[in-house]
């Protein structure tokens, strides 16, 4: 007879590989980049390679940059006596939260070696500055 003790730290182990699966998968499809700046833009550079212009969609909404696209390649190899094929196929998303200062209305990208570029200017005036409310009784 197995203890019930057993029985239930054995089902822990059993799923503790599959947790985070699907953060995993997500993050496995999502395309690697980075961010950086300078005085007069935001740049965000992300590998595509593979992933033609038709295929991507950027989007401005809400004080977000999103960029969604669908990866589909394919590579086979033939010789004399053995034949390889690879495929990479999924749809991925990332967004990016602007900064106050950064002008979503001008934002500009550009595809080039399957690296995608997104340049968002700075704006020339200052951000808008929170102020305190007075509490009126009554």
């Amino acid at each position: 007879m197995v203890e019930k003790s057993h029985v239930a730290g054995f089902w822990p182990q059993l799923y503790e590989p599959l947790r985070n699966f699907g953060a995993r998968v997500a993050d496995w499809l999502a395309p690697a980049s980075d961010a950086s700046s300078n005085e007069d833009a935001y740049r965000i550079t992300m590998e595509l390679p593979g992933v033609e212009e038709k295929d991507i969609e950027l989007s401005v909404h809400d004080g977000a940059v999103t960029v969604t696209g669908e990866k589909s390649a394919t590579r086979e190899e033939k010789g004399e006596t053995w034949f390889f094929s690879e495929r990479q196929y999924g749809r991925f998303s990332r967004s990016f939260r602007l900064p106050p200062d950064a002008d979503g209305e001008q934002v500009e990208a550009h595809l080039k070696d399957g690296v995608l570029s997104v340049i968002i200017p700075r704006r020339n005036e200052a951000p808008a500055e929170g102020r305190r409310v007075e509490i009126r009784r009554g």
